[in-house]
């Protein structure tokens, strides 16, 4: 799935910076308990999922100077290895999602 890539914000300040980042840890906590909510409902309703999440977090650490892969930036976001969070909570795309998801993806 293709994420969509919001410029970066401009600098903040550190207040700024403590405040978002209680917000993302937030927003993490709450996908980790709504594995009812698909990555493919996000990316249609949102343009984002739990993946772009994890690329964006990857993305930050490099721009820190910190080596976090790709499975590592993932465990992170989701709060167990993909795979096993695939296993447990990811249903197939149905036709009508996937449909809605070109849509979207095309809009």
């Amino acid at each position: 799935m293709a994420c969509n890539e919001p410029e970066a914000p401009p600098a903040r300040s550190t207040e700024n910076d403590a405040l978002e980042a209680a917000a993302f840890r937030k927003l993490l906590a709450h996908l980790r308990q709504r594995t009812d909510v698909q990555n493919i409902d996000l990316m249609i309703l949102a343009g984002f999922c739990r993946n772009c999440l994890a690329d964006w977090y990857q993305e930050a650490a490099a721009q820190s100077g910190l080596a976090i892969d790709k499975e590592q930036a993932r465990e992170h976001v989701y709060g167990m290895p993909m795979a096993e969070w695939k296993t447990r909570h990811q249903l197939p795309a149905t036709p009508e999602q996937m449909a809605r998801f070109d849509a979207a993806m095309r809009a």
